[in-house]
């Protein structure tokens, strides 16, 4: 597994850098969504998780969520357009999820694809995401995780 400034990035995902973004194929056509471990420790300490609802088309480049911490608002952006197929109620409920496990509790959607083939090159396999990442986060000033 790539670690960068102390922020893990798994290599088995597939990553929207510029977004903190992390994309995993589940295996029936649908993506599984979240934020990376930089994105989360940028942002703090999570407070709320709104995610679209199931059925509520996405759109490229398009907030899929919005996340909330004491510091920051904003939105988690899909470098995918699609159909939310599934919300992960457990975030909802408890948004810091997402920082204490970006990868595998704190998914943020799971979303029915509309041209991944198209898209898919676009992101950045893990294994090759330490350079970008890198890049990215000395361009931003960000010092790395804990």
């Amino acid at each position: 597994m790539p670690v960068v400034r102390g922020c893990n990035l798994p290599d088995d995902l597939l990553y929207d850098v510029a977004n903190h973004i992390w994309f995993r194929e589940v295996g029936d056509g649908t993506v599984k969504l979240g934020m990376t471990t930089v994105a989360t420790t940028m942002a703090g300490q999570l407070v709320a998780f709104t995610p679209k609802k199931v059925g509520k088309e996405v759109q490229a480049g398009k907030s899929c969520a919005t996340v909330e911490s004491g510091k920051w608002v904003g939105p988690a952006k899909s470098a995918a357009a699609g159909e939310v197929a599934a919300i992960n109620e457990d975030l909802v409920a408890n948004p810091s999820t997402a920082n204490s496990d970006p990868y595998e509790k704190g998914w943020l959607i799971v979303l029915k694809p509309q041209d991944w083939a198209s898209v898919k090159p676009t992101l950045t396999p893990g294994s090759a995401v330490a350079e970008p990442y890198e890049a990215k986060m000395a361009a931003d000033g960000f010092a790395g995780c804990g």
